[in-house]
């Protein structure tokens, strides 16, 4: 019997979104049809020659965009960038960036080192807590206490 995620079936937009592809720019075929997983993983290993092409020379959705600019989707917004670019406008923007990319990649950066610093604030909290819920679990060994030395007989009154 075969799993539920198996079956599964991908509409061309969540299937073109998976392959990190511009859907209007993907053969009619492709936008028509429906995929399995397993045929989104074939086309995954051995992408046809459209699917290659486009990856290498775009259009290219706005996620992928954002990515190879080193900004965030919204960065793109806020820059004006509203259309999908190809290889060659990404690689314009990277040679000679603008002053709205420079700071979304100010902006990009500080938030990745916020993010960075919070996560390893929460990694410190939640190993604390480890530490303390293992002292307090009944089921982890409990220091055992000294017992204490016995107490010297009292010298005899006179």
């Amino acid at each position: 019997m075969s799993s539920p995620f198996a079956s599964q079936q991908f509409k061309p937009s969540n299937a073109a979104k998976r392959l990190g592809v511009y859907l209007p720019a993907t053969p009619q075929e492709f936008q028509e049809g429906t995929f399995t997983r397993a045929e989104l993983e074939e086309l995954e290993k051995n992408p046809p020659e459209w699917l290659a092409d486009l990856r290498r020379n775009g259009p290219h959705p706005r996620p992928v965009v954002a990515g190879r600019l080193g900004i965030s989707i919204a960065g793109l917004t806020r820059g004006g960038i509203t259309e999908p670019l190809t290889t060659e406008q990404i690689d314009e923007l990277r040679a000679e960036p603008p002053s709205w990319l420079v700071r979304e990649r100010q902006i990009f950066a500080q938030v990745r080192e916020e993010d960075e610093r919070l996560a390893a604030e929460k990694a410190k909290e939640q190993a604390k807590a480890d530490r303390v819920a293992a002292r307090q679990s009944p089921t982890s060994p409990t220091p055992t206490a000294r017992p204490t030395p016995p107490t010297p007989p009292a010298p005899p009154a006179s």
